[in-house]
């Protein structure tokens, strides 16, 4: 078949969209000599939280950074439990092993509606006991997990709950932290209310690596929502302290006049942003919304293209939520991993590069030695043996959909 894209290099599976405008404030920044945490990711700070409709937000050097730096805020550790799904990308559950928690793997449902690897809440309540102190769930692909299940789960179980610091006391209950690192600009009703991603769960990290929707090349942001009794500034302080060293002050503020000396007050982290990064972050938050408006526009002209072949896909759009359209994901239930495996190779050989996302922790090394067995959670199996990723961003031209869509139906056809 030939569809005169014979170049390899053509369609790439994602690509960053930048513009003369993010160059021209990198170059705004490298002039003015502040390359490291400065003005200008105290302002992609409050654009970050202006944007998801929160109070405060923090800029750190990754998503997982931002992770860890929730569970550490919330005084989780050793001794500790957090609930995570077998399903997901391993920084979900590397973080809660760096503070020294447990973490708890739930497997997915067996048909949840948005057709995306959701945790069995089932699962997740029976998971609950004394020892557990967050929840992860992950708002994959782009999509908000059923948060008003979730909180109703943590409410009934508080009897249960032990806090172990002062922050888990004011919440008086299992903390709900999303990993939403592909969901910045996703919302969902929850509590007969359209709440943005970013003020769902009471604490929600979110990535700007380069593959997401927004980049900062490397980076990420922690924001949470009020929590009675508790200062936002106090929850921000302790953020700063944990990300550089427990330095009482940052590298901008020790420069101002006389401001040269701080305190350690404790031997932490160090995982902050610099401007340079935040330049590009400003941005393509600035340009974000008309981003998210060309991923509806491409998931439409796919989900119309899968539903002529029968292929399944996930549902990015309903009246209960909106996507940030991170992923398009397909499923081919006629196929099992091996004969998945060789559409894409066939797809790769015709110049269309395809992916997985994602295969379950279970199958990773580093898990099967820690006793963690794919066996024990079929349903993560099932629903990864026929997964095949579609590119999706926002440089794809519609000439290129048209060949993305002729070339994956010409290939799906010879294997069915």
């Amino acid at each position: 078949m030939n569809l005169n894209y014979n170049d390899d290099d053509h369609i790439k599976f994602c690509w960053p969209d930048l513009t003369e405008e993010e160059i021209e404030e990198v170059v705004d920044t490298l002039r003015t000599g502040w390359i490291t945490t400065g003005p200008k990711t105290k302002q992609f700070e409050k654009d970050i939280a202006e944007f998801v409709g929160g109070n405060r937000a923090v800029a750190l050097n990754s998503a997982t950074a931002a992770e860890e730096m929730n569970l550490r805020v919330l005084g989780i550790g050793e001794g500790d439990e957090v609930i995570v799904p077998a399903f997901t990308y391993s920084a979900t559950v590397s973080a809660v092993i760096h503070v020294g928690a447990k973490p708890v793997m739930i497997d997915v449902m067996p048909n949840p509606v948005s057709k995306t690897p959701e945790m069995d809440y089932e699962a997740v309540e029976k998971a609950i006991d004394k020892y557990t102190k967050a929840i992860i769930p992950v708002d994959i692909y782009g999509i908000p997990c059923d948060y008003d299940r979730l909180y109703s789960i943590v409410e009934q179980k508080k009897s249960l709950f032990e806090p172990k610091s002062d922050l888990q006391a004011a919440l008086g209950r299992v903390a709900i932290i999303s990993d939403a690192a592909h969901a910045l600009g996703a919302d969902r009703i929850v509590n007969n209310t359209r709440v943005k991603c970013g003020q769902i769960a009471d604490f929600t990290s979110f990535s700007f690596h380069s593959v997401k929707n927004i980049t900062s090349a490397e980076g990420g942001a922690s924001v949470w929502r009020p929590i009675p009794g508790v200062s936002d500034d106090d929850i921000y302080r302790q953020f700063m302290l944990y990300s550089l060293h427990g330095q009482s002050k940052d590298a901008f503020t020790k420069n101002k006049g006389g401001g040269w000396e701080y305190d350690i007050l404790g031997p932490w982290y160090k995982c902050n942003m610099t401007d340079i990064l935040a330049s590009v972050g400003l941005v393509q938050l600035r340009r974000y919304n008309k981003m998210l408006d060309r991923r509806r526009e491409i998931i439409g002209i796919y989900d119309k293209a899968m539903d002529e072949m029968g292929v399944e896909h996930v549902i990015h759009y309903t009246d209960d939520y909106t996507s940030s359209g991170h992923l398009y994901v397909t499923r081919t239930p006629w196929l099992d991993e091996s004969g998945r495996n060789e559409v894409i190779k066939c797809l790769a050989d015709n110049h269309l590069p395809v992916n997985v996302h994602y295969k379950p922790l279970p199958m990773m090394t580093a898990y099967k030695k820690m006793g963690i067995k794919i066996e024990d959670y079929p349903n993560a199996f099932a629903y990864y043996q026929n997964l095949i990723t579609l590119p999706l961003y926002t440089l794809l031209t519609d000439d290129d959909l048209d060949f993305i869509v002729q070339m994956f139906r010409y290939v799906i056809s010879q294997n069915k």
